[in-house]
């Protein structure tokens, strides 16, 4: 079983390793810088528009219901031994039946995956885990906490605290990364691989340094590394970022999908108004250029990887290019109309592809 150090090591040394290496830094951090000056821009004008609503922020005491409705499962929580972080996690289904673990992305939480929970808890436990740092779980104060390492780890250590060995591991955005190097360090405890809108991490990486569009797209990457100011930004005009990346008409769900409630944004922001909230999410993206570049991982079980072609982050040309790390059976179904947000945008849809996939593979075993 391979260790999560042995899974992200940095490249051999030499002079031109070191020469890239300075190069890459000197890039992360001017455009860390560009980005800045482009939201203290956009924060400038905020001020100068409408100061009082720019700093207003509403007091969210209580959770909407939405957050307790029963046919979504039973909130839990365990605590691991190594690290000792107590984690969140909504349950549905009946214990003992194959493991199904659902992995959030970013700026999410478990009830980004309230339609697999209501859908596949008939023959699955399924769990929407809160990760390290975010809603109910806790989150470490110090940024080294969050490095990948520390991530995958949680995953390994959660599957044993639910009394698994195995399971079927599906993921989204961040959660999809943290998927892809699950799946590449401990193969033996995932049976099947489901990604939505991420890319191996491998294709990513390589991607984004030779494709300057994409480079722009995930600026926010960039912008992440900065101390205290991105949750600053995050938390003017009441959140209005936050409703933003859901409801825009540039990176929010299309109008042929399935469009968040008022109900569901004020989950959205009860979660990341608390106090603290948003330093552990972003803290992921603070560790992030520290484990790059990655060396190049097989993924050796069944994936299955699903993209919005809408998505505002993520170009699409990296999708198919991930088909080269897999070697085993890949599915790779490309969505038109859908955005980022996909298992949320197109939910019967995805449902039913997620099946699909299951049965597929079912009846191949037994063939």
């Amino acid at each position: 079983m391979a260790s999560p150090a042995g899974c992200l090591p940095w490249l051999p040394g030499g002079f031109m390793v070191t020469v890239r290496a300075l190069l890459f830094w000197a890039l992360v951090y001017s455009y860390c810088a560009a980005c800045a000056c482009i939201e203290l821009l956009k924060l400038l004008w905020s001020i100068g528009r409408s100061p009082g609503k720019t700093f207003q922020r509403i007091i969210r005491e209580n959770p909407p219901a939405c957050l307790s409705d029963p046919s979504l499962g039973t909130h839990c929580y365990v605590r691991i031994k190594d690290s000792g972080l107590r984690f969140h996690y909504v349950a549905a289904g009946e214990r003992g039946k194959p493991l199904m673990l659902l992995l959030h992305g970013f700026p999410e939480f478990w009830y980004s995956w309230r339609h697999q929970l209501r859908e596949f808890k008939s023959e699955y436990r399924v769990v929407a885990l809160d990760l390290r740092g975010y809603g109910e779980t806790d989150a470490p104060s110090h940024q080294d906490n969050y490095k990948l390492d520390c991530l995958i780890t949680d995953i390994k250590d959660i599957l044993e605290s639910l009394g698994y060995n195995k399971c079927m591991l599906i993921g989204h955005d961040w959660g999809g990364m943290i998927a892809w190097l699950v799946a590449i360090c401990y193969p033996e405890m995932v049976t099947k691989l489901i990604v939505v809108n991420f890319p191996h991490p491998s294709v990513f990486t390589e991607y984004i340094l030779r494709h300057p569009s994409q480079l722009i797209k995930s600026g926010y990457y960039f912008f992440f590394q900065m101390p205290w100011f991105p949750e600053f930004i995050f938390s003017v005009n009441d959140f209005k970022v936050l409703k933003n990346l859901f409801t825009s008409r540039t990176t929010g769900i299309g109008r042929k999908g399935c469009r968040l409630t008022a109900e569901d944004i004020e989950a959205y922001l009860y979660i990341f108004s608390q106090p603290g909230a948003l330093t552990g999410p972003i803290n992921h993206y603070r560790n992030i250029f520290s484990c790059l570049p990655l060396q190049h991982h097989e993924v050796t079980m069944p994936t299955l990887l699903l993209w919005g072609e809408r998505d505002a982050f993520m170009e699409v040309e990296m999708a198919e290019t991930t088909r080269i790390y897999v070697k085993n059976h890949f599915r790779l179904t490309i969505l038109s109309e859908a955005s980022h947000w996909l298992q949320q945008d197109q939910p019967d849809i995805v449902n039913k592809l997620i099946w699909t996939f299951l049965k597929e593979e079912t009846i191949r075993k037994r063939e």
